[in-house]
């Protein structure tokens, strides 16, 4: 019990999973995460510190040498103000848009064409001058790099293209001229950069000779003065000559759209048509409103007529029908009817009937009544004259009015053509006219430049180079060996996918790290942990076993499992040191070599391996053959011969009997299976014991294969205690803290010998 005291003194705190530090508060918990990421990039800094030195010195060391070995340029700049000219036009009305960007950049372009270079060279005479600016340089020296430049070219020229080996399958590069060719180091060379808000532009030459610069400056402004009136005369002769050209063949065209429109006039009396223009409308709007009111009156006459004759063969009251309309003399009539029935009523008070005064009356009254149908006769014919005379008026109408359409779309059909001809001719005579104006007008404005250029400022002789920039080229050499190699530093931290780091292993695979094994030099690691306890390689194997014993809250796990992804990952070392170590707290331990495939417990124990595990499980003996390892409390059962069938005989009744039986034996027992990823014979054993102890090799085990074992494991529910990290270097490892205590333990002990 003292032991195990001793040894949870000395658990590292990641041991712990950071049992005991409590966070007071959500910002004491931010504040740790942010350090531990900084310290993160401390360590990953402090392990390839080897790469950046490399890659800061290599870099510095190459800009310090080309620095050094680069000519000396110089620079000579001369100034010029470019204006836009507003207007050139006789009228006043040219257009002028004062925010232009692309006017600007078009300058820029064109002082540096090839055009401006080539001028340049006549100017100055350079293809006989160029070797009186450059004495102490080879004649041909000077075209290395232009001919190197060349011969890329050419070599891009002639590459593969199915345009050119169709149009020109046999056609020779011709080779360029001397005046090209410093044509093309003139162009080059030139630096055009405007003045910050301001119509000025700096046109700046650089070369090897100061003098050359200033007078190659000064000749370019010249140069490009040249170009833009050359360009302008080109553009203004071309212009003209089109314009002129073009206004003889619209006034062809006039000429022949006036004939055509003269013969349409004749032919359809065009003359008569204009004057009918106005009158048609008119007279359709009249006829139009005279049906209308033809119809109504026909409407009218005719309702009229069907109730007289309704009331004639109905025996209606055509009388009152007859009064309602016509009212005139029937109403008289039948006033003097009613008078003279009176009349008689009251004679015959007075008279009889055959009375001479009574006939008298009675055939007044007759007559009257003879009157009076011969009126309402005359009044039903009356009637009836003027329906027809209505219904003959409408028709009447109607046929006009057709008619009148009938020649409205006639005319509208002449008119149409003759406006088409009409418009084409108007349109022809504007043409010519405005190309007879622009004509002359360009005629006359021919020497009015577009853009004026004006020298500000001539070049002036250059005192030092602007190239090589020592101190700049230095700093940038040096920004980009610590950036770079920082960088570089990084992206290799990046691409290692390899276990290094515990915490990291935690935070990546949810489980926790129980033990680091420190790489050794040359020391055996299956004997030297027992030789010398006192090592910071036995204390780690020490921890190993703490962590191991506290795995498990109610009491510590019987049988473990020793297994890693893939072979020589030093699960054999770990499983045999772990076993001296648990035997050190009087803990009676066997070990089983259940890697019956490359087994090597015996070699690791120097013990014989005649008959093992594969005797047993196989029936060839019925005693498990254990052999004790002198002067230690840990037993080792070999794996024996080799069998055919490793799977199918761990995968029995047997094997879990002799387990059952070796847990009444021993306090704990330690299987050494082999590689998960290697068969299926530690998943098999993984079911037979508490927990698996799986192992991993600093650098060497990659997390894909860590991933894939773990899955493994997981879905066949096998129980994972922990990982370890074997051969760990704890020089390059980023676990400084574990480091650090293991120099600090080996001190100590140091001391006390």
């Amino acid at each position: 019990m003292q032991r195990i005291v001793e040894d949870i003194r000395v658990i590292p705190v990641w041991l712990t999973g950071g049992i005991g530090r409590k966070m007071e508060n959500n910002n004491e918990i931010m504040f740790e995460e942010r350090e531990i990421h900084l310290r993160s990039y401390l360590r990953v800094l402090e392990k390839r510190k080897s790469i950046i030195i490399a890659f800061f010195v290599i870099t510095v060391l190459v800009v310090t040498i080309a620095t050094l070995r680069m000519v000396p340029i110089y620079q000579a700049s001369t100034q010029v103000l470019v204006e836009k000219n507003e207007s050139t036009s006789l009228m006043g009305n040219g257009y002028y848009n004062v925010y232009d960007p692309e006017f600007y950049e078009t300058q820029h372009q064109l002082i540096k064409s090839q055009n401006v270079a080539r001028k340049v060279v006549q100017l100055l005479n350079l293809t006989e001058t160029y070797a009186t600016y450059f004495p102490n340089q080879e004649e041909n020296a000077s075209f290395v790099r232009t001919m190197k430049d060349t011969v890329k070219g050419w070599m891009a020229a002639l590459k593969p293209s199915s345009d050119d080996a169709i149009a020109a399958p046999g056609k020779v590069v011709e080779e360029k001229s001397r005046e090209s060719i410093l044509a093309d180091m003139v162009q080059d060379g030139i630096v055009v950069s405007p003045v910050q808000e301001s119509k000025l532009l700096n046109i700046s030459f650089q070369s090897e000779n100061p003098y050359y610069s200033k007078v190659v400056a000064d000749t370019i402004a010249e140069a490009y003065k040249e170009e833009i009136m050359a360009i302008h005369m080109n553009s203004s002769g071309y212009a003209l000559q089109w314009m002129t050209k073009k206004a003889e063949e619209e006034k062809e065209k006039l000429t022949q759209s006036e004939i055509a429109l003269q013969a349409y006039m004749k032919q359809q009396n065009i003359v008569t048509v204009e004057d009918k223009v106005s009158i048609v409308p008119q007279k359709l709007t009249n006829l139009t409103n005279q049906l209308a009111e033809a119809q109504t009156n026909r409407s009218n006459l005719e309702n009229i007529y069907k109730k007289v004759q309704q009331a004639k063969q109905n025996g209606g009251d055509l009388e009152s029908l007859l009064l309602a309309n016509k009212s005139g003399g029937l109403v008289e009539i039948r006033l003097a009817i009613r008078k003279a029935e009176q009349q008689i009523v009251e004679l015959s008070q007075k008279y009889g009937y055959k009375h001479p005064v009574m006939i008298d009356a009675k055939s007044q009254l007759k007559d009257l009544q003879r009157q009076k149908k011969s009126e309402m006769d005359k009044i039903v014919a009356s009637i009836k004259n003027e329906y027809d005379v209505a219904t003959g008026q409408e028709t009447a109408i109607k046929e006009a009015l057709a008619e009148g359409k009938q020649e409205a779309m006639g005319l509208n059909e002449r008119l149409m053509e003759y406006n088409r001809l009409k418009r084409e001719v108007d349109a022809n005579r504007a043409l010519y006219e405005a190309l007879m104006m622009q004509a002359k007008e360009k005629d006359l404005t021919e020497n009015t430049q577009k853009v004026n250029v004006w020298l500000t400022q001539e070049a002036e002789l250059p005192e030092s180079p602007i190239k090589p920039n020592v101190k700049r080229n230095l700093l940038l050499g040096l920004m980009l060996g610590v950036f770079g190699g920082v960088g570089m530093a990084f992206f290799i931290e990046y691409l290692d996918n390899t276990i290094k780091d515990p915490e990291d292993t935690e935070r990546r695979f949810g489980h926790t790290v129980i033990g680091v094994v420190e790489m050794l030099a040359k020391e055996d690691p299956d004997t030297f942990a027992r030789l010398d306890g006192t090592t910071s390689f036995a204390e780690s194997f020490k921890s190993l076993r703490t962590a191991l014993l506290l795995s498990s809250a109610d009491q510590p796990p019987k049988r473990v499992q020793m297994t890693s992804m893939s072979p020589k990952e030093g699960k054999t070392t770990n499983a045999v040191n772990l076993a001296f170590a648990v035997a050190q707290t009087e803990r009676s331990v066997v070990l089983i070599d259940t890697d019956l495939r490359r087994p090597r417990l015996h070699k690791a124990l120097r013990v014989k391996n005649d008959n093992g595990l594969s005797s047993y499980l196989s029936g060839a003996h019925d005693t498990i053959d254990i052999q004790k390892v002198p002067e230690t409390n840990v037993s080792v059962i070999c794996a024996g011969p080799i069998p055919p069938n490793p799977s199918e005989l761990l995968d029995t009744q047997r094997f879990g009997e002799m387990l059952d039986q070796l847990s009444q034996q021993y306090d704990m027992i330690i299987i050494d299976s082999p590689p998960v990823l290697s068969a299926t014979d530690a998943l098999i054993v993984s079911k037979h014991v508490d927990g698996v102890v799986v192992v991993t090799r600093f650098a060497e085990t990659t997390f894909e294969r860590l991933n894939r074992g773990l899955k493994s494991l997981k879905d066949i529910d096998s129980r994972i205690i922990g990982l370890v990290i074997n051969c760990m270097d704890m020089k390059k490892s980023n676990y400084y803290s574990y480091y650090g205590y293991y120099q600090y333990y080996s001190a100590g002990k140091e001391e006390q010998a």
